[in-house]
């Protein structure tokens, strides 16, 4: 009597497991077998395995494309440095120099939108060669013997050909406190360049995904991925311009030269092989 009620246990066990065995397969089945049409999805399977054929049977290129502009904006690094025995009379000094900077920048049509304070510093001045004394005598006697204000703005000339005439001016009213230490140059807007730049790159892509193709034997199908890594065109300094004001400083010539930049696109595209 116990055999037979232990087979029985056993047979109905086994019928389960086949069950649950079952269940699994025809849900597997189902979600790995979707039509197409209807609006229906594809099955995560399915597209996880769509997505591995497309990327290692395509072929897969960068495009690079460059063009040359001539920047219409320059700017100016310009500021004024004040020393004093006091933080209260250096500060003075700068604020006052500094306005009268300002005053010219406006009197030359560059507008409060393009002038944008850089820096604002305070540091003391040290008697180095008292403070060396006191080392070498093993001594901690701190000697601040006045303190030094800087004020630095950044300056978009938007009329690229009155930038010396705009050096010019800002020099002259920071007398020997101005600084001036240098001018880069730059596009305002480089939308435009940036298409032909843009186009000039797939273009190259193409041509090299065409090449491999040709030498591969396959013909070349459509694009499948496409990807811009950025555009690129350099601000960059024009150099040779350090105005230290009063005597100690010199000045180089106000006559400026933006001369070319290079706008550059990059591109990655994948193509289909047929």
């Amino acid at each position: 009597m116990k055999k037979g009620l232990f087979i029985g246990m056993a047979i109905v066990t086994v019928a389960a497991l086949c069950g649950v065995a079952g269940y699994v397969s025809a849900t597997e089945a189902n979600a790995s077998v979707a039509p197409t049409d209807g609006g229906t999805s594809v099955s995560t399977q399915a597209a996880m395995t769509t997505v591995y054929d497309a990327q290692s049977m395509g072929i897969r290129v960068s495009g690079e494309g460059s063009v040359s502009a001539v920047p219409d904006v320059a700017v100016l690094s310009i500021g004024v440095e004040a020393e004093a025995s006091t933080v209260e009379q250096a500060m003075d000094k700068a604020a006052e120099a500094m306005d009268k900077v300002m005053d010219a920048l406006h009197d030359q049509g560059i507008a409060d939108k393009d002038i944008k304070t850089r820096g604002f510093s305070i540091y003391p001045v040290w008697d180095q060669v008292g403070w060396l004394d006191d080392w070498l005598e093993d001594e901690n006697d701190e000697r601040i013997v006045g303190y030094q204000v800087g004020n630095t703005a950044s300056v978009k000339v938007r009329d690229i050909g009155s930038t010396g005439d705009v050096i010019d001016a800002a020099a002259s009213a920071g007398g020997d406190l101005i600084r001036i230490s240098g001018v880069s140059f730059t596009i305002g807007d480089p939308s435009v360049f940036e298409d032909e730049a843009r186009a000039a790159a797939v273009a190259d892509a193409k041509a090299k995904a065409q090449q491999l193709a040709s030498l591969s034997g396959v013909h070349l199908g459509k694009a499948f991925y496409i990807s811009e890594s950025g555009g690129y065109y350099p601000t960059y300094w024009g150099g040779g311009m350090d105005y230290l004001g009063g005597d100690e400083g010199y000045r180089a010539s106000t006559t400026i030269s933006a001369g070319e930049t290079e706008i550059t696109v990059y591109v990655d595209m994948a193509f289909t092989i047929q």
